[in-house]
């Protein structure tokens, strides 16, 4: 679907979690929320304290921000920076350093937010990095972002894309030890991750006939067998359902090869098996400006594709790019959606 030829008088309310108090997540966002221009696509809708905006605002000499407190996002005004203050008590914000407090609330600001992107409050969701490490050890049951929102939609499957441009590349096992990715595989996972991404490319890109890569998982894509036999087991059972089924799926080829020769240009996405294998080039392609989108769920959720980076904290030196290109996207994915 063209963009061009969507409803322009439609300007969605987008919800953003501030993440880790002592991580990047407040910077990236007051820098990205500088660009005036970007009010012209949505209307931000922070989560978080007025405390914590103030520190940072003050911290990074953007004194010059305004904010405007609501109580909910219904409030939200277009071209203001809106504040649905989450919390009011006083809490001491240390940058670069992770302690308890950072994790908490930056599960309170994401508690919040979730709750109102489940009501249809806000129209998507864009999610600053939080600690997983230090969320974990607070009890939250959750890898990351993307299980936490799957288990709260109820979504069985869900898939990892990270987005730059016309670059996606999606991951059949997301945030797992790599002893068990080749355990995980299956026809039936791989089978699964091929159609959510061949739907959200169709429903989301607006591509009416996807062309979709999928890489092998051993070096070589297993040289015939030599190298391991999940290519000829699994990987080339799934990719010939797909074309058996009408659908332009190729593969699996060598990721190393495959991306090294820009051979990616030549489809709109490509299925990697594991995480690193495909988010080591994307994150080389986009350089710094990837987003992280988590296709197969009912409303739209973005990320800046890196992560609290807390030895860049309160330093002023971290760059935006990565944040202000996912809330455009989520902008733009809502506006496909639901226009």
């Amino acid at each position: 679907m063209d963009s061009t030829n969507l409803d322009r008088k439609f300007i969605p309310i987008i919800g953003i979690s501030i993440g880790d108090l002592n991580g990047i997540g407040i910077e990236v966002t007051l820098k990205s929320l500088e660009k005036i221009s970007l009010f012209s696509k949505f209307t931000p809708v922070i989560y978080a304290s007025i405390e914590a905006l103030n520190f940072y605002s003050k911290l990074l000499k953007k004194s010059h921000l305004n904010f405007h407190i609501i109580s909910e996002a219904q409030q939200a005004i277009p071209l203001k920076i809106n504040v649905i203050p989450v919390w009011k008590e006083s809490v001491t914000i240390t940058p670069g350093k992770p302690n308890f407090a950072g994790g908490e609330y930056a599960k309170k600001s994401l508690e919040a937010a979730v709750t109102d992107l489940k009501t249809k409050s806000i129209n998507g969701l864009v999610t600053a990095p939080l600690s997983k490490e230090i969320l974990n050890k607070q009890g939250f049951s959750f890898p990351g972002h993307t299980e936490f929102l799957a288990a709260t939609f109820q979504v069985s499957q869900n898939l990892m894309l990270m987005v730059k441009d016309k670059i996606r590349v999606a991951v059949a096992t997301g945030h797992i030890p790599i002893a068990k990715v080749s355990e995980r595989l299956s026809i039936s996972l791989i089978s699964k991750k091929l159609e959510i991404l061949i739907d959200s490319l169709k429903t989301d890109f607006g591509i009416k006939t996807p062309k979709v890569a999928v890489t092998g998982l051993n070096p070589h894509a297993g040289e015939n067998g030599l190298l391991g036999n999940q290519e000829k087991h699994i990987i080339n059972k799934v990719v010939d359902k797909f074309n058996f089924n009408k659908y332009f799926v190729k593969g699996p080829f060598p990721a190393d090869g495959f991306f090294g020769s820009e051979e990616y240009l030549k489809y709109d996405a490509i299925l990697t098996m594991y995480h690193d294998q495909g988010l080591i080039p994307f994150k080389l392609l986009s350089k710094g400006s990837g987003v992280n989108f988590t296709a197969g769920l009912p409303v739209v959720r973005t990320s800046p594709a890196h992560g609290t980076a807390f030895d860049l904290a309160g330093k002023n030196i971290a760059n935006p790019s990565s944040m202000t290109h996912a809330l455009l996207l989520a902008s733009r994915l809502v506006r496909n959606k639901d226009h």
